[in-house]
């Protein structure tokens, strides 16, 4: 392509993103603040075509993927999404009601309050990982706000992009919801826009450029991003529990999953049983890979190359590798890649550097456990913390020495399916927070509001100042 074709392209691509924020802004400003009746009604159709088209996204997700269980894309997609969109109708009349706050006796007989009006135009950016949760949480939590939404969904899972822009864009009108298909060009320029709001989920790399590109335009960012994180296993944590819930936490979409666990800190001792029980576990829960339809394919050949690379080269630095491939199959042409354990782990390989995002597992032994919080401690901080114990003072010790946007006791992952729970990260994996009330405040405005008497106690101070305000003063202020 030329360059005079590549900068018709771009132009194309602003006009069209242009014209969809103008659309919505324009709809915006005729209807600012929309009644809890219309937002309530949104919500319900939404969860109407989430509901009516749950297997055509299962469907479309699998092909994205190459192949992902039905179960999985049900629980952690639908049902999800379902549960969010439940918990913002039950509470949003609550949420939406002036807030009274307190006003000091100096500014009397004055009174204060709160408004939570609606930003405006929102922008979603979604990931691939979960292309329909991570696209309509979002969504639903900009309309219970009273916001209109722009959508750019991930590019990686064309399919379910498609099915997005389809489903949405029959249900609602586009000066309310649209969906802006389109490659990385696309992205670029939707990051640009002069929003109201953006929230992107995604790599931190990403994040950043998305950041500095809102900067621009003093768009306020909410930012869901990733890193590396840890689980701490104490030597009393109940050991077949804790494999299990390891397990079955980190195998989820082979990995793929912003809160995957990335990398295991376990008792020396105990390292080596650890393993074993791992790869026991492992097998257990897919017996065979290949056309095990239970067991998810790698997004695509890039992010396969990807994984591989981290194994080859934790290898070449002198890693152990153990492969869990139980019925020991050729898993060419699948897009799958074993579940994996990788032992004697060292800062210098790639795969402790960056986060993973796939079934690849570190293992690393320490020998006290304010080692092990010092390891965390001395990395960026990460989205999520996992431990297991069953002493409480450990517990709360763990949970104030260590920072993460959340953290579960004796589980992994799931504090992020609690809708009254709020989802984000710390520094280098994320900005902002969402999900249930904290979602509608992110997505809010709340207006202070000052209301006076016609008369004021504070007319006192009014110029000329005389002994009467220099008295009052004085028993205020001393």
């Amino acid at each position: 392509m030329s360059v005079a074709e590549l900068d018709h392209a771009r132009a194309s691509v602003h006009e069209r993103l242009q014209a969809a924020l103008a659309q919505q802004r324009s709809a915006f400003r005729s209807n600012p603040n929309p009644s809890y009746a219309q937002r309530k009604q949104w919500l319900k159709t939404l969860r109407r075509v989430v509901l009516d088209n749950k297997h055509r996204f299962v469907e479309a997700i699998s092909a994205d993927f190459g192949n992902r269980a039905e179960i999985e894309t049900l629980g952690a997609e639908v049902l999800v999404i379902d549960g969010s969109i439940k918990y913002l109708l039950h509470h949003l009349k609550e949420w939406m009601a002036v807030e009274p706050r307190h006003i000091s006796m100096t500014f009397a007989p004055a009174r204060g309050e709160v408004r939570y009006q609606p930003k405006g135009v929102v922008g979603v950016i979604s990931p691939w990982n979960y292309p329909a949760q991570l696209a309509l949480v979002p969504i639903a939590t900009a309309l219970a706000a009273g916001n209109r939404v722009l959508l750019k969904p991930s590019e990686l899972t064309p399919k379910t992009s498609a099915l997005l822009e389809e489903v949405l864009h029959a249900a609602f009108p586009r000066d309310l919801i649209q969906v802006l298909n389109g490659g990385v060009d696309v992205g670029s320029a939707f990051s640009s826009l002069k929003l109201d709001h953006l929230l992107y989920t995604g790599s931190t790399a990403v994040g950043r450029l998305v950041m500095k590109a809102a900067a621009d335009n003093l768009v306020p960012v909410t930012l869901e991003l990733g890193g590396k994180s840890p689980v701490i296993i104490h030597s009393d944590a109940p050991f077949k529990m804790t494999l299990e819930r390891i397990a079955w936490g980190k195998l989820l979409n082979a990995g793929q999953t912003c809160v995957a666990a990335d990398y295991i800190l376990v008792p020396r001792a105990m390292e080596q049983r650890l393993v074993d029980g791992l790869a026991a576990k492992f097998a257990e829960f897919y017996p065979t890979l290949a056309k095990n339809d239970d067991y998810t394919s790698i997004i695509n050949d890039r992010h396969h190359a990807r994984l591989t690379a981290l194994v080859e080269d934790a290898r070449s630095k002198g890693a152990t590798i153990r492969e869990v491939n139980p019925a020991s199959e050729d898993l060419g042409g699948t897009g799958k890649i074993a579940p994996t354990l990788v032992q004697g782990v060292t800062d210098e390989m790639a795969i402790m550097q960056d986060e993973i995002f796939g079934p690849l597992l570190p293992i690393v032994p320490y020998d006290t456990l304010d080692q092990a919080i010092d390891y965390v401690n001395d990395r960026p901080r990460p989205l999520a913390l996992y431990y297991f114990d069953t002493n409480q003072g450990r517990i709360d010790r763990v949970l104030s020495a260590t920072h993460s946007g959340g953290a579960c006791i004796n589980e992994v992952a799931l504090h992020v399916g609690q809708d009254d729970l709020p989802f984000g990260g710390i520094g280098p994996s994320g900005l902002g927070a969402y999900h249930g009330r904290e979602g509608f405040l992110t997505l809010s405005h709340a207006k202070s509001v000052f209301h006076q008497r016609r008369v004021r106690f504070n007319q006192l101070f009014n110029p000329p100042y005389g002994k009467a305000a220099d008295t009052i003063l004085k028993l205020l202020v001393g």
